[in-house]
């Protein structure tokens, strides 16, 4: 072989793996520039981090779970504010925990999230103190206690699913479930619950954390099943007791 013939031979060799090497690598997902200036630009650098092996990235959405495009604000802060998202596996409940993110990581995200696309409810101004008790309590009775319980400390649903304890949510995160209807819950509009509407209702389930017991023993406020159960049990006993007393023995 002549040294024309041997210098282009490595030509092509060395040409053919750098293609070969190129074709191999998989080019990192560009950050793209978001429209809500610093703000946005950590919530995306947030985005692509904690949400986009799911959610994919943009909120176009996954096999695993749901675009996030046009969601809207409430949807957002409320499972970040929650805890229910970032999720550690998709397969997992979305269950109330400690939030991940600060204050100020979160409202980046959902900076962020809401500049993919228009649409869903904005995070909902709530102010219990001006809501009427008592229409809140109807209100409560009428679209909230046959699946919350009537003390609002949750209950099984059908299929499995359950309504969670009302407890432990902020005035802010029961007026953003109201209007987005998380899980098996249905969405409540300003159409049908307005302003003045959300305040009461807000303000009768924050009441009820510390609600009196004007029966007696609160047994926990886990409802009329365990109370039920409590009755039923005591009044045995009671029979029991009874008879011993006025029966005879042989």
């Amino acid at each position: 072989m002549g040294k024309r013939s041997a210098w282009m031979l490595g030509l092509w060799l060395a040409t053919g793996l750098g293609i070969t090497l190129c074709a191999g690598v998989t080019p990192a997902a560009p950050l793209t520039t978001s429209p809500q200036g610093p703000a946005g630009g950590r919530g995306e650098v947030l985005y692509v981090t904690h949400c986009s092996s799911c959610h994919g990235l943009g909120g176009t959405g996954t096999p695993q779970a749901l675009p996030l495009i046009g969601v809207g604000a409430a949807a957002v802060d409320f499972m970040l504010t929650t805890g229910r998202m970032p999720m550690a596996d998709p397969n997992q409940p979305t269950l109330r925990q400690p939030p991940r993110f600060s204050r100020a990581e979160n409202d980046a995200l959902v900076a962020y999230i809401v500049s993919l696309g228009p649409g869903g409810p904005p995070i909902p101004t709530v102010r219990p103190e001006r809501g009427s008790f008592a229409r809140g309590g109807q209100l409560f009775g009428e679209n909230c206690a046959p699946c919350h319980g009537a003390d609002g400390q949750g209950a099984a649903v059908a299929q499995g699913q359950v309504a969670p304890s009302l407890h432990e949510a902020t005035p802010t995160q029961i007026a953003e479930a109201i209007r987005i209807g998380p899980g098996p819950m249905p969405k409540f509009g300003r159409q049908i619950i307005d302003a003045g509407d959300l305040d009461a209702l807000v303000r009768y389930v924050v009441f009820l954390r510390h609600a009196p017991d004007p029966g007696g023993l609160s047994l926990g406020h886990e409802g009329p099943v365990i109370e039920g159960f409590v009755a039923w049990l005591l009044g045995l006993g009671l029979m029991v007791v009874a008879i011993r007393l006025i029966g005879t023995t042989t």
